[in-house]
């Protein structure tokens, strides 16, 4: 599931469309990513119109249109967005394309998902749709600071710190390797309790989360490359893995029920 800074970097992938006209919008009503979708309104609004700014929010992105239209897409598991040329050869993943903005100059953007876990909303009119809720600053943000964090902390007091991360209403963009990667940095144990945290390990779990959300954005948000080999990140996705700290085995469990890789050398 695409996390913070991968939504960031597929969100850009449409800037060469940006102030362009979209003569044509082809959607196929079938696919399961409009469900909550009127898709003959959002080929009426769209039609004519342009992609003005993009914005992302946790795990959202939203294209904001001329006429004051708002275009939200969330990528599920294996949504992407692609840009291609009309007169390019059929390649075989268009079958999974269910959302076409064929601009006037002969581009084409798409959304494609094959497995369509994703979502793409519509919205013509004054103020947020609500599928666009802000509830407080992302991570990496500077209204994200160790006070808030600290109120925070009181909401989840009896919650496994893995599932207390995953919360999108308090650390919005943060997924599975992201929290995982906090957890090793910090180095403490997923299965502990928020309210077992002193100061020193809610000061540290903090500096943690800024610090991977931060670099996240500035590097797999502009390039989409891995973390380095000295992260979890690179080891934590097969069973067998190593930690890259102490060189002993990782162990992979589910824990707030979701599928979680953590070294119980490292995070004593």
């Amino acid at each position: 599931m695409p996390e913070l800074a991968e939504v960031l970097f597929h969100s850009r992938q449409w800037k060469d469309g940006l102030q362009k006209t979209i003569k044509r919008v082809e959607t196929h009503d079938h696919a399961r990513n409009f469900c909550d979708t009127d898709t003959a309104a959002l080929r009426k609004g769209l039609t004519g119109d342009s992609l003005r700014v993009s914005e992302t929010y946790g795990k959202k992105m939203r294209f904001l249109t001329e006429s004051g239209g708002s275009l939200g897409i969330h990528l599920g598991m294996t949504g992407r967005l692609v840009v291609r040329r009309e007169s390019d050869p059929p390649q075989k993943e268009d079958r999974y394309e269910h959302l076409s903005l064929h601009l006037a100059e002969g581009k084409v953007l798409g959304f494609q998902d094959y497995r369509q876990f994703g979502r793409v909303w519509w919205y013509q009119g004054t103020g947020n749709p609500s599928w666009w809720t802000i509830t407080g600053p992302q991570p990496h943000e500077a209204g994200f600071d160790l006070t808030l964090f600290k109120e925070y902390l009181g909401k989840g007091r009896r919650t496994p710190l893995k599932a207390f991360l995953l919360k999108q209403e308090l650390f919005p963009g943060i997924g599975n390797w992201m929290a995982d990667e906090i957890l090793w940095r910090a180095r403490i144990r997923p299965s502990t309790r928020v309210a077992s945290l002193g100061v020193v390990r809610q000061k540290r779990l903090y500096t943690e989360i800024v610090a991977v959300s931060r670099w996240a954005v500035k590097v797999i948000g502009q390039t989409h490359e891995d973390p380095p080999k000295d992260w979890l990140f690179p080891h934590r996705w097969c069973d067998g893995g190593f930690c890259p700290q102490t060189g002993k085995p990782l162990r992979r469990e589910t824990i707030g029920g979701r599928t979680t890789c953590w070294s119980p050398a490292w995070q004593r």
